[in-house]
């Protein structure tokens, strides 16, 4: 890995910005890579579009923003189809298939559905841990980060609902691997 450009897309409020710094505290912190995290949204706290970026790198990062996603993360329909075509070729997409309708996609983009509003609201009982239920997906799907980095970074991240949160993230690694079980069924 030389550098992997991640952007994480939704609605203020859905916990994209805490998602993206949770990415590069596992990353850098625990897993020893370097890594920078950029975020930007609207003035409301919640509902406005938001949007958080990670650049992952084995070598120092030499410019900080986000040119070409390797890997989205799209937690609301209009963040996806604002982002999807600045995906490059080989890229990744995991979209929150509760919230967001796919349609159409560039050639050479792979798509997996998750169901994590779903699982955080029937599984967990808890809305809030969508973005974590996210997570987990994300670490089974791109395996970018170690599992053991990213629930470190969750534990340090909610220390007072850190089971929940820990719970959440064995739920959403559960949904990548089904995704990845089912792309390879595809292909």
């Amino acid at each position: 890995m030389t550098r992997t450009e991640i952007r994480l897309g939704g609605l203020g409020g859905q916990g994209i910005i805490k998602s993206a710094v949770i990415i590069g505290e596992a990353a850098s912190i625990h897993d020893g890579k370097e890594a920078v995290q950029t975020a930007s949204y609207g003035p409301e706290s919640r509902g406005s579009a938001c949007k958080a970026e990670v650049i992952i790198s084995d070598t120092p990062v030499d410019y900080p923003l986000v040119l070409t996603p390797h890997i989205m993360v799209a937690l609301s329909n209009d963040a996806f189809h604002k982002y999807k075509n600045d995906l490059g070729e080989g890229a990744i997409a995991i979209i929150d298939s509760d919230l967001v309708k796919a349609g159409k996609i560039k050639p050479g983009v792979q798509v997996y559905q998750v169901t994590a509003a779903t699982t955080a609201h029937n599984v967990l009982k808890n809305p809030l841990v969508t973005n974590v239920v996210m997570l987990g997906a994300f670490t089974a799907i791109t395996k970018i980060v170690t599992p053991e980095a990213m629930q470190k970074a969750i534990a340090n991240a909610f220390p007072r609902y850190r089971e929940l949160n820990l719970r959440a993230f064995d739920e959403g690694m559960k949904l990548g691997q089904e995704a990845l079980e089912q792309s390879s069924k595809t292909k």
